[in-house]
Formats: C-alpha cells, structure tokens, sequence
C-alpha cells in the first residue's frame, strides 16, 4: 500500500497527514479494529488472520451477525 494516505478532515476541508505508508496503514487498522462494532456495525474477530491454504491473509476480520461462541 505504497499510496496509502491519511486526512484529518476539519470544518469540511480534507488535509493530508504526512507521514509514513506503513505507519499510516498500521494506524489506520488499529483504529478501525477498535472501533469496527461503532463504524461499521461489524463485530471484529481476528487481526492478520491467516487463512490456511492459500497462505493469504485478511488484515481484519469481522462478522456482521454474530451466533454462537468464539473458539
């Protein structure tokens, strides 16, 4: 995510904050993990959640409906 960039938005005008792309793009995750339920209506589960065979990962999982318990 080497064009990743973050804005603080004030009185209606978007200004870039400078700083590092990989800085920004861990930030930007963690904000949006600590607070995916109130954003987003998405329960979070699970950060840099590896996803077995395809040797991917998803940088944040949620769930929209939760039933059940967490293993």
């Amino acid at each position: 995510m080497s064009n990743l960039k973050a804005f603080r938005v004030s009185g209606g005008q978007a200004k870039e904050i400078p700083g590092s792309s990989v800085a920004l793009e861990r930030q930007l995750q963690t904000l949006i993990e600590a607070n995916m339920e109130a954003m987003l209506g998405i329960r979070f589960l699970a950060s840099e959640y590896a996803m077995g065979r395809h040797r991917g990962r998803i940088d944040s999982l949620g769930h929209t409906k939760f039933h059940g318990r967490i293993r």
